[in-house]
């Protein structure tokens, strides 16, 4: 990995919090961005408990120098909770659905 790393592949913990992601990842392996699992995102502007883990994983990627990326990004709100804390790439429904490759082409811009 380290390797590929230095030939300008970048490297993501997915669903970072849940499953096997250990924290021992972040200081062993030559990672880029840690994404935030949706399970977290979903509820983090109400619920008390995911919004303090949520706040928890921006602190660790930002202490480790990674982006963060959020997914399963749905609604307004949770784009401005994620944001406010740090949080500028997202991924999910709120941007868009997935789509046939034709209609994907017909919303690129034309030269």
């Amino acid at each position: 990995m380290f390797e590929l790393q230095a030939l300008g592949v970048n490297f993501s913990v997915d669903d970072f919090g849940t499953g096997y992601s250990s924290l021992a990842y972040l200081k062993q392996l030559p990672l880029n961005e840690l994404k935030i699992d949706r399970i977290f995102v979903q509820d983090a502007p109400t619920d008390l408990n995911n919004a303090a883990l949520v706040e928890a994983i921006i602190g660790v990627a930002r202490n480790f120098n990674l982006a963060i990326i959020a997914e399963g990004v749905e609604t307004k709100e949770q784009v401005d909770f994620l944001a406010e804390r740090g949080c500028h790439l997202f991924q999910g429904y709120f941007y868009g659905r997935p789509m046939a490759i034709e209609e994907f082409h017909a919303l690129l811009p034309i030269d």
